[in-house]
C-alpha cells in the first residue's frame, strides 16, 4: 500500500528523507487547495525556510498521469544541461522526489506572489513584467528548438509506464452525451447547447490539432497562477519572475504556450464583467471592471519581446500570430468547461467566454486587433527594422582549367 501524506505525518516524512531534523521544530500547515491534482503541504523550518511538499492524488489509479515525475524530470534536465539551468526564471527549486509514492519536495518561494493575485489586487500591468515573461519563454524555446537531446531526455517515462500515443493538447470539449443533464447545473446546459450550434468550432480545433508543431520544450500549463513575481520587483530595474509547476511540461508547440498565457490575461477581463441576466453578453463585455484596453499593452509587449528573443520562429511558422490567437480561444473554451465541472459556474460569464473563444478560434486574423489592440503587421514590425548584413561575393581563388583561346594541336 502506498504511503499517503497528511498534515500529521508530513514532518516525519521529511525527517526520514533527511530534509529536516528533529531539532528544527518544523511546523506544517493544513492541506492547501492550490492544486486540483495534488495534495500540497507547506512546511516551515526553524530557520524560517519553507518547503512545499506535493503528492499526486489517485496514485492507485491505472490511468494516473504521473505528473510529478514529469516535474522532477524537468528539474533533472536543468541540472544536466547548464545552459537551461542558468535561465533564472526556470531555475530548479526541487530538493527531493519519491517516485514510488509520487511525492515531490521543492523550496517554497515565500518572497514571491502569484502574478494573477498581484494583478487583481493592484491593477498594475507593468510592461516590465510582460517583457520578463516574453524574454524567458523566448530564451527557453530558442535554446531547445529542434534539439534532439532535450526531446529524448523529456521522453523518459516512470518505471512500469509505457505510452504508445503522443498526446496532442489541441482537443475540443469532446462527446456530449445525454447523461450530461444529470451532471451539470441546468443553467449550464445553455453553454453546451451553444457549443453544439457552433459546428465550425470542431473543424477549427481539428485544424489546430493537425497543425500542432511540437518543436521545443514547453510548460504546457502556463497561466498567471504559475508565474510568480518577486515582492520587490517594483523597486528594482529588472523584473524578477519564476515559472513553477512544470507537471505538464514536455515537447510542445510554442504557439500553444503563448496562447495559454494570453488566455490567462483575457480571463482577467472576462472575469471582471458585470454579471446580470438582464444584460446581453456583448454589453457585459463593455462594462468589465478590468477593460481589455488596459491589458492589451501587456499582451502586445509579451509577444513582441518573445519574437525579438526568438525571431526564427516566424521563419518556421509564418502563421504564428494567428495560431497564438486560436490557442488562446481554445484555452478559454476549456476554462469555461472546467468552471462547470468544478461548480464554479456563472452562466453569463461562461457564455461571454464562449463567445470570445468562438471568435478567436474561427476568425483569428480578424481577432488579432481585438487581442493585441494593433494589426498583425504592427506586432511584427520590429523584424522589418532589423538590417540584414550584405552578403559579400566569394572570391574565386581557383586557377582556371579552361581558356577560351586555347587551341588543341591539329584543330
Amino acid at each position: 500500500m502506498l504511503f499517503s501524506l497528511s498534515s500529521h505525518n508530513v514532518i516525519q516524512y521529511l525527517h526520514d528523507a533527511g530534509l529536516c531534523s528533529s531539532e528544527d521544530g518544523a511546523s506544517a500547515d493544513s492541506e492547501s487547495p492550490h492544486s486540483r491534482n495534488n495534495s500540497n503541504y507547506l512546511v516551515t523550518l526553524a530557520d524560517g525556510d519553507q518547503l512545499l511538499v506535493k503528492q499526486e492524488r489517485h496514485m492507485n489509479c491505472d490511468d494516473s498521469q504521473k505528473e510529478l515525475f514529469k516535474e522532477w524530470l524537468f528539474h533533472e534536465l536543468l541540472k544536466s544541461f547548464p545552459v537551461l539551468g542558468n535561465i533564472f526564471a526556470i531555475a530548479s527549486t526541487a530538493q527531493h522526489f519519491d517516485e514510488s509514492n509520487s511525492i515531490l519536495v521543492r523550496t517554497y518561494l515565500r518572497e514571491y506572489t502569484e502574478l494573477e493575485s498581484f494583478y487583481r489586487q493592484n491593477s498594475i500591468f507593468s510592461s516590465s513584467i510582460a517583457t520578463a515573461i516574453g524574454n524567458t519563454l523566448g530564451v527557453l524555446h530558442r535554446a531547445t528548438f529542434n534539439r534532439r537531446e532535450y526531446r529524448e531526455f523529456m521522453a523518459k517515462e516512470p518505471a512500469g509506464v509505457i505510452r504508445y500515443n503522443y498526446y496532442n493538447p489541441a482537443q475540443g470539449i469532446g462527446l456530449i452525451e445525454p447523461d450530461i443533464i444529470s451532471r451539470v447545473p441546468v443553467d449550464a446546459l445553455e453553454f453546451y447547447t451553444l457549443y453544439q450550434q457552433y459546428d465550425f468550432l470542431e473543424s477549427a480545433i481539428a485544424d489546430l490539432g493537425n497543425n500542432f508543431h511540437a518543436c521545443c520544450l514547453t510548460h504546457n500549463d502556463l497561466k498567471l497562477t504559475n508565474i510568480l513575481l518577486h515582492s520587490k520587483s517594483q523597486e528594482q530595474e529588472k523584473c524578477l519572475i519564476k515559472i513553477i509547476d512544470w507537471e505538464a511540461c514536455g515537447w510542445g508547440d510554442p504557439a500553444f504556450e503563448l496562447g495559454n498565457v494570453i488566455a490567462s490575461y483575457l480571463k482577467l477581463w472576462l472575469e471582471s464583467i458585470v454579471v446580470d441576466a438582464s444584460i446581453s453578453p456583448e454589453e457585459s463585455l463593455q462594462l468589465a471592471v478590468t477593460p481589455l484596453e488596459t491589458l492589451q499593452p501587456s499582451i502586445l509587449t509579451l509577444v513582441r519581446t518573445y519574437l525579438q528573443t526568438f525571431p526564427r520562429i516566424m521563419e518556421y511558422r509564418q502563421d504564428f500570430i494567428s495560431r497564438i490567437v486560436q490557442f488562446a480561444g481554445l484555452a478559454l473554451l476549456k476554462e469555461s468547461e472546467a468552471k462547470i465541472q468544478y461548480s464554479n459556474y456563472s452562466q453569463n460569464m461562461s457564455i461571454c467566454m464562449l463567445t470570445v473563444a468562438k471568435n478567436l478560434l474561427a476568425t483569428p486574423q480578424l481577432s488579432i486587433q481585438t487581442v493585441f489592440g494593433v494589426a498583425d503587421s504592427e506586432i511584427t514590425q520590429h523584424e522589418a527594422k532589423v538590417k540584414k548584413l550584405p552578403r559579400t561575393k566569394a572570391k574565386n581563388n581557383l586557377m582556371p582549367i579552361f581558356y577560351e583561346k586555347t587551341r588543341l594541336r591539329g584543330c
